[in-house]
């Protein structure tokens, strides 16, 4: 694993993390993950589901662990691959989403077209994708979407009827003017490690396009890592290298960034946890 960076100046929330697949691609468990996490000032965490059984991992971790919530979701390219198990899917991420404070969002769910390109695939994503913001506005909870080359497809089905209060768009990929139609829809955007790359400068101006108050920084690990740790796996510690950049780019005095990313995802997440719930 790569170097603990410096230790930020004042704690932030690492906003979208899988805690299981950090510890099943190098062999961390997660209370190392946290340990790491907490050290580089890194002391709340988003754990995040894709099928059934990790969602009930995500939330066994939360209760466990009380800087910890829980996302519960059907990853879309599970929905396409798999349709044999989307309705018991469903029923089970339905029933998570009910456990109560441990759990604050339904997602990620959304639309994959890079990865599911046949249509039948892209109809069940935007079908289960409806399923997740119906159960997120019922549980009221934070709906988390993922988004790759599918931009219009979201909106569209996110503008065809009544959301939730609180929409996170997980890894945005997208270019300043579609960073502007989110925002202006209220939703949070949140930043991992790509946007720390070279070739990446369409992030960079869609985060400068983003106001600092709708602005969440994530690492996904063990993907995305960001730079100078890139070709190595991630873990939520390694959120600190993409903080003092988004700091950087948007001209922010770094304690200021930190307390306002931390702000900003207790806002995108229904509110505080641990220590500050």
């Amino acid at each position: 694993m790569p170097d603990l960076p410096e230790p930020l100046p004042y704690s932030v929330v690492d906003a979208h993390t899988h805690l299981a697949s950090v510890t099943e691609r190098v062999g961390m468990p997660v209370e190392a993950n946290l340990e790491l996490a907490r050290l580089a000032g890194v002391d709340r965490l988003v754990d995040v589901g894709w099928d059934a059984e990790s969602s009930r991992r995500c939330v066994e971790n939360a209760m466990r662990h009380p800087q910890v919530v829980a996302n519960v979701a059907l990853h879309p390219n599970d929905v396409a691959r798999h349709p044999e198990l989307v309705d018991a899917g469903l029923a089970e991420v339905e029933r998570l989403a009910g456990l109560g404070p441990h759990v604050r969002g339904v997602g990620e769910t959304g639309l994959d077209y890079f990865r599911t390109t046949d249509a039948a695939g892209q109809a069940r994503q935007r079908d289960a994708f409806a399923a997740h913001i119906a159960i997120a506005r019922s549980a009221g909870l934070t709906l988390v979407i993922h988004d790759r080359d599918a931009h219009d497809d979201v909106l569209d089905v996110l503008d065809a009827g009544p959301l939730p209060d609180r929409v996170v768009m997980h890894c945005f990929s997208g270019y300043a003017d579609f960073a502007t139609r989110c925002v202006d829809r209220g939703f949070w955007l949140s930043f991992p490690g790509v946007v720390t790359y070279n070739a990446n400068a369409h992030l960079r101006e869609a985060l400068r396009a983003t106001p600092r108050d709708k602005v969440l920084v994530e690492t996904d690990a063990p993907y995305l890592t960001p730079v100078p740790a890139r070709g190595r796996p991630n873990a939520s510690y390694l959120v600190a290298h993409t903080v003092r950049f988004v700091a950087d780019q948007l001209g922010w005095d770094l304690a200021d960034a930190c307390r306002g990313l931390r702000e900003n995802a207790f806002a995108a997440f229904g509110g505080p946890w641990g220590d500050d719930g």
